[in-house]
């Protein structure tokens, strides 16, 4: 471009100093062509550089403050917020584990069958994870702070009520819904408060929160088994509702991000709702039932949208695949976890040496999630792509090792069960949110998880009843760990393969769009070029106007 300045600024008289503006015209339209190739591979490593940059944007988008400024130290009081969330997580996602412990004790008490009985840790695990809209509408309304508050008040008279149940449906709702509902409103919150104060350190900080659940594994059943030598389960279940108060002091140490919405902006907000409500109540009146099945659509279409959404599974086809393929895993995947005691225990196997066991499985959660955290914190593992992956083939693991299990009762082989079900266990807990994490926008995230919560309440909610009925119909339990190998094979399947297909569709496109684009770029320096190389130099009688427009 400089030189077509040169050409129209200057003003020779003589062929020479034409010819010569002719060359140097060439010449740079030749390096133009020569050039333009090289010269993308610097804007697209520019590009690729400032990746990362533009998914923190996008991340921190949601964890704004009304300033507009960024609010995620990724560190600083950050990593109380990660000690705080490691407690909650150890008190709530470990807790139907140790449930385990009391099974016997509550089938014997309330003369209740394997079915009946495994009822009460299904309907917590379902509860805790299909709470995710609640949570979402109080963490919007209240706070993450004051919900995990809740949260823990729930959860402690939830298990504390629990020992003064007379019949199992007293205790399918003291501590299946109550308790259930009480650790739904405190685990999501924590790990949404995670998300906020870490985005270049998230995976990093999401695989040490998970250190929770595996301090809960390891300590729970230990400490339930010596309850219920002590004062019996209706005793320890009184004692475990005091524990779970504790969350309330997690909660506490919850510091907000962002600031408290203005008084105008929530004065503008109630304006405007006003407003919609009354035009809403004029068209219904002039509709009839028609206008009002119209306004309640309206209405519930955004409230699914902001709390569960809805959207991305039509919209998003990773999200879609991998909410899929992580609900079906849970269908397997804490069945294990209930009835690994029963299991030991029916075959001969001493109440100590099986509450050793699940004891292990939380000691190798405890030594494999900080060295995966330490890894995946590592610089060359901050922005990848590769954690679905490494997610899918953690299931593939997970459910091969249930064949362990079905194999043998003696106590080396379950300890070998124990060791490789809790390593992948492990990468499970510690990519299980970051892949969500990076796989939808921050400020999707709550909504997200909450979706994913109810999806996989309902497997959780199906899986226990299911094993329960597997065992009272062929009176063996082996078969039941055959059952969830099968399914957590085939969501592992399912994640990698999804993605894979999904990764190539989109290269696919990029390359695409990426040669469409560089021909339409180069198309014209070349069409210049061969017009230089075969547009004849003006003669003496040209003047220097017809030159350039020969040129």
């Amino acid at each position: 471009m400089t030189e077509d300045v040169e050409v129209h600024q200057a003003q020779p008289n003589s062929t020479d100093s034409a010819k010569a503006l002719v060359t140097r015209s060439r010449t740079s339209s030749l390096q133009a062509v020569e050039t333009d190739p090289g010269s993308e591979e610097p804007d697209q490593h520019e590009e690729e550089s400032s990746s990362f940059l533009e998914v923190q944007h996008h991340s921190n988008k949601g964890a704004e403050d009304s300033s507009g400024g960024p609010v995620a130290p990724d560190g600083g009081w950050g990593w109380v917020v990660v000690a705080a969330t490691i407690l909650v997580l150890a008190m709530t996602l470990a807790f139907p584990s140790c449930i385990g412990i009391f099974y016997t004790d509550l089938q014997n008490d309330f003369q209740a069958s394997n079915t009946e009985t495994s009822w009460v840790p299904a309907i917590m695990m379902a509860v805790l994870h299909a709470g995710g809209p609640v949570c979402s509408v109080l963490v919007e309304s209240l706070g993450c702070r004051a919900t995990i508050i809740i949260g823990g008040i729930l959860s402690g008279l939830g298990m504390a009520a629990s020992s003064f149940a007379q019949t199992i449906v007293e205790l399918y709702i003291t501590a299946g819904i109550i308790t259930g509902m009480g650790f739904s409103l405190s685990f999501q919150p924590s790990i949404t408060m995670v998300g906020h104060y870490f985005v270049r350190r998230r995976a990093f900080a999401n695989a040490l929160s998970s250190i929770g659940t595996a301090l809960g594994l390891s300590t729970l059943p230990l400490l339930a088994n010596s309850l219920l030598s002590s004062f019996g389960w209706r005793g320890s279940f009184l004692v475990l509702g005091g524990v779970l108060l504790n969350c309330c002091v997690c909660g506490a140490v919850m510091r907000p991000l962002r600031a408290k919405p203005k008084m105008e902006a929530r004065t503008g907000e109630m304006k405007n709702c006003q407003l919609k409500t009354n035009y809403l109540s004029i068209s219904q009146e002039r509709e009839g039932l028609k206008g009002r099945l119209r306004a309640t659509l309206s209405t519930v279409m955004p409230f699914l949208r902001r709390h569960m959404a809805f959207d991305l599974l039509c919209s998003h086809p990773y999200f879609c695949a991998y909410a899929l393929g992580v609900s079906w895993m849970m269908l397997g995947f804490v069945v294990p976890l209930v009835y690994l005691v029963p299991y030991a225990t029916a075959y001969g196997m001493e109440q100590d040496r099986a509450a050793l066991l699940m004891a292990i499985l939380g000691l190798v959660n405890i030594i494999v999630r900080p060295a995966t955290a330490l890894v995946f914190g590592l610089p060359r593992f901050r922005g990848s792509h590769n954690f679905a992956y490494l997610f899918a083939t953690a299931v593939l693991i997970n459910g091969l090792s249930n064949c362990i299990c079905g194999m043998a009762t003696s106590f080396p082989v379950l300890l070998a069960y124990v060791i490789v079900f809790g390593f992948s266990m492990s990468l499970i807990g510690s990519l299980l949110f970051t892949v969500l994490m990076d796989t939808v926008e921050m400020s999707r995230f709550p909504s997200a998880l909450g979706l994913i919560s109810i999806m996989e309440s309902i497997m959780l909610l199906l899986g226990p009843p299911l094993a329960g009925m597997l065992v009272d119909s062929t009176g063996q339990y082996n078969y039941v760990f055959f059952a969830c190998s099968i399914t957590s094979c085939t969501a592992g399947l399912f994640i990698m393969l999804s993605f894979y297909w999904l990764d190539r569709q989109k290269n696919r496109e990029v390359k695409s769009s990426f040669t469409h684009k560089d021909s339409n770029s180069l198309n014209p320096s070349i069409k210049m070029t061969i017009d230089c190389d075969y547009t004849p130099v003006p003669l003496h009688g040209n003047n220097i106007r017809d030159m350039e427009t020969d040129v």
